[in-house]
């Protein structure tokens, strides 16, 4: 039946949904890539909570998000910024989420690693102090048995004098650090708090300081997220790392051409659009596995246009789009998100969202997608 979609000049147009998913079938685990999904939260819709509230969470259907994407081999990046960490997740929801999902990622069998940050920082801050909610944190992931991400921080950004702050901040935790982590380094564009991060505006100095520290603990540093959305610039910088160190694609801009690679090398991958892409990213990856780059290009090139949409400027809220997809693909029962922020897209946002993804065949049931995006577009008024 046909859906009425609002573009962003407000016409109607008309949208035949499709009526088949795309099929896909868990496999055997991946032996070519190491692959992360970064994973929304589910909010408790029936929550008496404001913006200002702590985070309240549909606990149950949040670990079952997170089975889903295991069931597919993904691992789970838990607690990152596609968790709405620092825009409605607070430290103490980030703390419950980590014990929980890596509870659950032990008896699922799933891999799991967690973000370590100092969220918990609510006021300007010491160095010392930037160190010791860090080192709060990291323990509190080693004892989860996850592996650990050490995010990058706003605080750490607002008080460090330059590149050797972060020299100093970074060596502590690694030397300490039981085993070796995932180094963060998240651009300005998912949040503006982190401009100039490593010490300088300058990203080829900042890029310097962050492999200084890296070559000074290679054996501490498993790999590294980049989320800069410079494909170019994540090339450079991985032909530049210690051998061992794997280097995780955060670019949710050009993925499928980092993750197949090049004669020099290629990316792993721990990406936010892999939340509402996860069964396809994964047949993806598998066909890769054969050595199929071609297969794997044909799959996931065509996806690039809808994580593009999503990530659109501003860039920061992305999640919003990704919970309207689990909302859509039957993944949660509502299209609430902690903090508000379902209303951060406008509603020809959605509408293009949903068209692009229904024409990649993500829902596994269209029929509920579209009764579902018929009902949000009746919520907003939109006449057939």
């Amino acid at each position: 039946m046909t859906l009425h979609l609002p573009d962003a000049n407000g016409t109607l147009r008309a949208y035949e949904p499709r009526t088949e998913p795309l099929t896909t079938t868990p496999g055997a685990p991946f032996t070519s890539r190491t692959v992360f999904s970064a994973a929304h939260v589910v909010a408790d819709p029936y929550a008496d909570v404001s913006p200002d509230s702590p985070a309240a969470v549909d606990w149950d259907a949040t670990l079952a998000f997170r089975r889903h994407l295991w069931s597919h081999g993904l691992g789970v990046a838990e607690a990152m910024d596609t968790a709405q960490r620092g825009m409605g997740l607070d430290w103490a929801g980030a703390a419950e989420l980590i014990r929980r999902s890596a509870a659950e990622a032990r008896s699922a069998g799933g891999r799991i690693a967690c973000g370590v940050g100092t969220d918990q920082l609510t006021a300007p801050a010491t160095l010392a102090e930037v160190r010791q909610a860090y080192e709060e944190q990291l323990a509190l992931v080693e004892e989860s048995g996850a592996q650990a991400i050490l995010m990058a921080s706003r605080a750490l950004a607002a008080t460090a004098r330059g590149p050797e702050d972060y020299l100093e901040v970074y060596g502590h935790l690694l030397r300490q650090a039981a085993e070796p982590v995932v180094l963060h380094w998240l651009g300005p564009m998912f949040d503006p708090a982190l401009e100039g991060y490593w010490g300088s505006p300058d990203l080829d100095a900042a890029t310097d300081t962050f492999l200084e520290v890296i070559a000074a603990h290679p054996d501490k540093v498993d790999g590294i997220k980049v989320s800069l959305l410079d494909a170019q610039r994540e090339i450079d910088l991985r032909r530049r790392l210690p051998q061992g160190v794997r280097c995780y694609t955060g670019d949710d801009f050009n993925y499928p051409e980092l993750i197949a690679g090049d004669d020099q090398g290629f990316s792993h991958a721990l990406l936010g659009i892999f939340d509402p892409l996860g069964p396809l990213a994964a047949e993806a990856v598998r066909v890769l596995d054969t050595g199929n780059t071609e297969g794997f290009r044909a799959l996931l090139d065509p996806t690039v246009e809808l994580s593009r949409h999503l990530f659109q400027a501003p860039t920061r809220f992305y999640k919003t789009g990704v919970v309207l997809l689990a909302w859509l693909a039957g993944h949660q029962s509502h299209f609430t998100m902690v903090g508000g922020l379902q209303s951060a897209r406008s509603l020809p946002h959605f509408a293009r969202a949903y068209e692009l993804a229904d024409g990649l065949g993500l829902f596994p049931d269209p029929k509920l997608a579209e009764d579902r995006m018929r009902t949000l577009l009746d919520l907003y008024g939109v006449t057939r």
